[in-house]
């Protein structure tokens, strides 16, 4: 019989069946937490320290105090791997505000609450990464960056569900979001790039786009390959010309958009500078020096 997978809460580990919260706490009630999203490749955590960083930035823009150093928390991580005999893995680590009233008072909440998850995930098909998406721009825009801003990677993911649920609809495999200003911002779950005459553009985080880490590890990387990688504003209409598109993101990795809104992106396959970057990354994502090694 296989075994059941552990889940780390508050420092304890449970079998998945049981690993359970209170009906009370604040991230189910109000979706008061925030969250990272990580990859494991090969026993390497990838970037395990850039997302700690941005687990601790997000807190602090929310004002939840996160009970571990960030030392402690990376440690936690890496122990749940190693209870669960993964070296390839989806981490969801989740910090709430913990167990409160039926209030959304933040006050009421005297101790968050920490969840680990190790298991594996398939955001996105082989044959998607290998033909492209077809993608949609929904009516559903990006809250702007004096609300509940995409900068944060809050629980609050109504918005991306709601532009998700549009694409479904519609039959589309992803939605692309707007700003309030009609630019494109980002995917429900991925950062966003188009390439135009051989420049690979993304939107900047001023649209309520996510400061993405496979964002930045692709920015880096195409520099690193010789191509220019800027960001900038991009219209619909930019997006609707451009050669190629891709999106990005640490579950989805990267996958080209060969289609938007019934327009054909480039010739309608995934571009080669996409597939160049698609090569390159695989390599990046199983480098030591990359990430934090599951057993030292």
């Amino acid at each position: 019989m296989e075994k059941e997978l552990l889940v780390y809460i508050d420092g304890e580990y449970y079998p998945k069946p049981q690993a359970k919260i209170s009906v009370y706490d604040h991230g189910l009630l109000y979706g008061d937490g925030v969250f990272e999203g990580i990859r494991a490749y090969s026993g390497v955590v990838f970037k395990l320290k850039e997302h700690i960083d941005r687990l601790y930035r997000s807190a602090r823009v929310i004002m939840l105090n996160i009970p571990q150093t960030k030392e402690e928390m990376i440690n936690a991580v890496l122990e749940t791997l190693r209870k669960n005999n993964l070296r390839d893995a989806y981490i969801r680590l989740v910090v709430t505000r913990g167990v409160g009233d039926l209030g959304l008072d933040p006050r009421k909440c005297p101790k968050p609450t920490v969840i680990i998850i190790t298991d594996v995930i398939k955001l996105h098909s082989t044959e998607a990464k290998e033909k492209g998406m077809r993608a949609m721009i929904v009516w559903v825009k990006r809250d702007p960056v004096d609300a509940t801003s995409h900068e944060v990677k809050s629980l609050n993911y109504l918005n991306s569900i709601l532009g998700k649920i549009e694409a479904n609809i519609a039959g589309f495999d992803e939605a692309i979001c707007l700003d309030k200003n009609g630019h494109i911002s980002e995917g429900v779950a991925e950062n966003l790039f188009i390439v135009q005459n051989g420049k690979i553009i993304t939107p900047p985080t001023s649209t309520g786009a996510l400061v993405g880490i496979t964002r930045d590890v692709v920015m880096k990387l195409a520099e690193k390959l010789g191509y220019t990688a800027v960001e900038s504003t991009i219209t619909p209409t930019d997006l609707f010309t451009a050669d190629e598109a891709f999106f990005t993101g640490t579950a989805a990795e990267i996958v080209p958009i060969v289609e938007v809104n019934k327009r054909m992106i480039g010739d309608g396959k995934p571009g080669p500078i996409t597939r160049r970057l698609m090569q390159e990354f695989e390599k990046v994502v199983r480098d030591p020096k990359e990430g934090i090694r599951i057993y030292q």
